[in-house]
């Protein structure tokens, strides 16, 4: 059970490094030192990781690497394989609004803690990304991966290559944009308020290319079977709605009760059998958001306290000096002073960058 003030460590399906040996060996590295040095097994594939580790992983491996692009190329090297069973779901739907639709239904089982999700406006679709694990805070590796990973996935599905128009990235670019124009054919728009890659909503009407027609029957099991939420994965559920309401002023008790099709009153009992509740929930919710867009994005602290459904800034302030002991503004200051120094080459100073995502996989290891 979830208790008050503890949150259980994020998780991601070993299948998510498929393709890792031999893409780290083209890469100049040794998997199995680089896998042991984070406390992985030799073959993790089979199993579950950590969150903590999976991040850790991709971070060292960029930088052993010295290539930036470390996570975006091996999520194109991977393509849908990165789905493993998930593939069940995307090769049982005939257009490519279907397979998004139950991808992202059923992605918190692939991944506790990151969030997919697809949304339509104007003609425009967006598929969005988030590492919504609030105990780490270098994620430019695992969400630049989780992009390329989606890419691929589109491509492939369509059976051509496709034309977004636009990506999305809310981290600041670490490499010259060129090359991510010349490995996605496109350049990103960095430092905004999301991830998530940008095209005509038409492109969803696409029928796939290839359809296995055995799959349907399996399928629909399958699609059941994952998107069913026990009481101990409510907590986890709740939060990653409060995510996707907050920035649309919609994260009330009864609005999120309300798209969970059950009462309000239902709601806080379920969680309460939990060992929380719904304020708990959005609290924590609010603390994970903050840090990463504090970590992530170029927002300004008004603006993150809108998305984040505060009043005005002095009450977002108060939140924040109470879960982090310091101000927003002194957090941030000491984080980018941070970054902006590791970033002149000092290997101490990276590490010290790390501290916190260090703390966060001794934890893990420890579990």
């Amino acid at each position: 059970m979830n208790l008050p003030g503890i949150e259980m460590a994020s998780l991601v399906r070993g299948i998510a490094l498929s393709g890792f040996d031999e893409f780290a060996i083209s890469q100049g590295l040794e998997p199995q030192t680089i896998l042991a040095e984070i406390g992985l097994p030799n073959d993790p594939v089979d199993g579950l990781i950590s969150g903590a580790q999976f991040v850790a992983l991709l971070e060292l491996c960029a930088r052993q690497s010295h290539n930036q692009l470390f996570g975006l190329q091996l999520g194109l090297h991977q393509g849908p394989q990165a789905l493993g069973s998930l593939l069940y779901v995307v090769k049982s739907t005939s257009t490519l609004g279907q397979v998004l639709e139950a991808l992202t239904q059923c992605f918190h089982f692939h991944s506790t803690g990151a969030d997919l999700h697809l949304e339509r406006q104007g003609g425009t679709a967006r598929l969005l990304y988030d590492v919504t694990d609030g105990d780490v805070m270098l994620v430019r590796q695992t969400v630049e991966l989780a992009m390329g990973v989606c890419a691929r996935l589109i491509q492939d599905l369509l059976g051509h290559p496709w034309k977004p128009l636009a990506l999305q990235l809310r981290h600041p670019p670490g490499e010259k944009t060129g090359a991510y124009r010349h490995l996605l054919g496109v350049t990103p728009h960095f430092g905004g308020p999301v991830n998530a890659w940008v095209f005509d909503e038409s492109l969803l009407e696409s029928p796939l290319s290839a359809i296995d027609e055995g799959f349907h029957e399996l399928a629909k099991g399958h699609i059941g079977e994952l998107a069913q939420i026990t009481l101990q994965e409510l907590p986890s559920y709740v939060k990653k709605l409060l995510r996707r309401q907050l920035p649309n002023s919609q994260a009330t008790l009864d609005q999120v009760a309300d798209q969970m099709k059950i009462s309000p009153r239902s709601l806080q009992r379920y969680l309460q059998s939990e060992s929380t509740s719904f304020q708990h929930l959005l609290d924590e919710t609010r603390q994970s958001m903050a840090t990463r867009y504090l970590c992530d994005s170029s927002l300004s602290l008004t603006q993150l306290s809108e998305l984040l459904g505060y009043s005005d800034l002095s009450a977002f302030s108060r939140a924040f000096t109470r879960w982090n002991g310091m101000s927003p503004q002194k957090w941030k200051q000491r984080h980018r002073h941070a970054r902006w120094i590791a970033a002149l080459g000092s290997d101490e100073t990276a590490h010290t960058l790390e501290a916190t995502q260090a703390a966060s996989l001794d934890k893990s290891n420890g579990e």
